[in-house]
């Protein structure tokens, strides 16, 4: 319990109801080795964070961003919610310290993988609107979603900026490579290297290829930059 408290602290907010945090928290590989019930693993608290998550994300940009048009509006949303920019976001607030997984992801790194943050990411999101209603998931949103827009648009946009930024340096070449996929076929995820001139620079995660290979690309522009 102690730990709780102090993931609480980390975030600003104070749950009323604990069972909804632990929920949030709770692989259902940690549920499934235990024999849980489906509703005790953080699956369908997820399902409903990342609808929260559109909603008031939505609601900011419409507002923000004034002069955008629909599908400007529409890129912007999904560079602020996609995968790697909620796992960045779990990483701000030490997210994966207080996953609970079962003993087979916690061997493999599973605290540390994309896919596992920003599901339980979006499981806090739900478990907070639940708790404390939309106002209270909506503070903790704009608090650790919608700030640094513009580095959370370089996870979306990573793969078209590195392009952009190697044309710029001359004639060169990227490729990106399938290292590794591991998982069952529902919950896949993928390792994918990028690869500039031959010379392997990043390597990304993710659920699908497509979203490995932005993680790749993200990887790559900041060795560059460095």
């Amino acid at each position: 319990m102690d730990g709780l408290k102090k993931f609480e602290e980390k975030i600003g907010y104070f749950f009323q109801r604990m069972p909804l945090l632990k929920d949030a928290l709770t692989h259902s590989s940690f549920a499934n080795e235990r024999g849980w019930s489906y509703d005790r693993n953080n699956e369908r608290l997820e399902f409903l964070g990342d609808a929260v998550l559109e909603l008031v994300s939505s609601d900011f940009i419409f507002h923000e961003h004034r002069s955008d048009t629909e599908g400007k509006m529409t890129k912007l949303r999904a560079s602020l919610v996609c995968e790697q920019s909620l796992a960045a976001s779990a990483r701000e607030i030490g997210l994966g310290e207080y996953i609970r997984l079962g003993r087979g992801e916690q061997a493999t790194g599973g605290a540390e993988r994309d896919s596992i943050l920003s599901d339980a990411f979006e499981a806090v999101i739900g478990a907070i609107y639940l708790d404390g209603g939309l106002e209270s998931a909506a503070a903790f949103i704009r608090r650790f979603v919608l700030s640094d827009i513009e580095d959370k648009k370089l996870f979306y946009d990573s793969k078209t900026i590195l392009q952009e930024m190697i044309q710029d340096g001359g004639k060169h070449t990227i490729s990106y490579e399938l290292v590794s996929e591991s998982g069952p076929d529902h919950a896949k995820e993928f390792a994918v290297r990028c690869n500039v001139d031959g010379k392997p620079m990043g390597t990304g995660r993710g659920k699908s290829k497509k979203a490995a290979e932005q993680k790749a690309a993200y990887e790559t522009i900041l060795k560059i930059r460095n």
